[in-house]
């Protein structure tokens, strides 16, 4: 059983399970009535707002930090100023499938692979990968998501794992592995809507996810594993992002792309809550 439920959804909220603690957070998508009574929601250990500035309501003692596990990964949780906890659990069907084709990848090729992970934040694609015996090269701009993502690394007994954990750019540091003429296996990424790089430099996806994915192209090996691309930006649905990954996946030479939403889930009769999309290539197509 994972340590994560959604518990319910509506009225622009959602209301989920972190472990032991219940949280209640802003949702755009919610835009339909909540199923349970306003008593279960009053059951809620803190609600987060943005109505007068970022800010949270804690109703009961919350730990400075606790540990989950979600889709077999372990996570040290912790409440920041911007909402977030260090995981999105919406990407855990990604995380299982990407263990799933990795360890196909072995099965056929009889390597390991070597996995590039952009945009990595606290590194729940960098432990799937790893745990299924890839090489993984770690990269996001925030210093402290590194650090963060490595404290994960350790939690799940990956400290000693061939992970390379970069702080940088990440068309900055696309453009250098181009020029050493490293190739990887597989490709994992997840920019942000408006992103800030360590020297400054400005992300905003409408304007540079193409020229990132057209270097992604450039690393993928001759017989590669993956590309996944996912993004929690309104308007790149999943025909959006398949259309972006459209440019690159003829040079891999296969036709087997996918695309759809990712969902917040619970137990049965929850409502699916939409948190986002995805678009993946692989050789060759999964049903699951």
């Amino acid at each position: 059983m994972d340590d994560y439920e959604l518990l319910d959804s509506g009225d622009g909220r959602k209301y989920e399970r972190f472990g032991q603690y219940r949280l209640i957070r802003p949702c755009a998508q919610a835009i339909w009535r909540p199923q349970k009574s306003q008593s279960d929601w009053m059951k809620a250990d803190a609600t987060f707002d943005r109505s007068q500035g970022n800010r949270w309501n804690l109703k009961t003692g919350l730990p400075e930090e606790w540990s989950i596990t979600v889709s077999g990964i372990r996570f040290r949780l912790s409440i920041t100023a911007f909402g977030h906890l260090g995981i999105f659990p919406e990407q855990r069907d990604s995380w299982a499938w990407i263990t799933r084709r990795l360890g196909a990848f072995v099965k056929g090729t009889g390597n390991h692979a070597t996995v590039l992970n952009l945009f990595a934040y606290s590194g729940g694609a960098t432990m799937a990968a790893a745990r299924a015996g890839a090489r993984v090269c770690h990269v996001d701009a925030s210093k402290g998501m590194v650090t963060w993502a490595r404290e994960n690394a350790a939690l799940n007994g990956l400290a000693d794992a061939p992970i390379q954990w970069i702080v940088d750019d990440a068309n900055r540091f696309l453009d250098r592995e181009i020029r050493r003429g490293k190739k990887y296996d597989a490709i994992i990424l997840d920019p942000p809507t408006f992103g800030h790089g360590r020297r400054n430099e400005i992300y905003k996806i409408d304007e540079k996810l193409s020229a990132t994915i057209d270097r992604c192209g450039s690393l993928m090996s001759e017989s590669p594993a993956f590309i996944l691309l996912s993004s929690h930006t309104p308007y790149c649905t999943p025909v959006a992002l398949a259309n972006v990954l459209q440019a690159i996946t003829p040079r891999t030479g296969g036709p087997a792309l996918q695309c759809g939403e990712m969902l917040l889930t619970g137990e049965q009769g929850v409502l699916p809550l939409p948190s986002g999309t995805y678009a993946r290539w692989s050789p060759s197509a999964e049903k699951t």
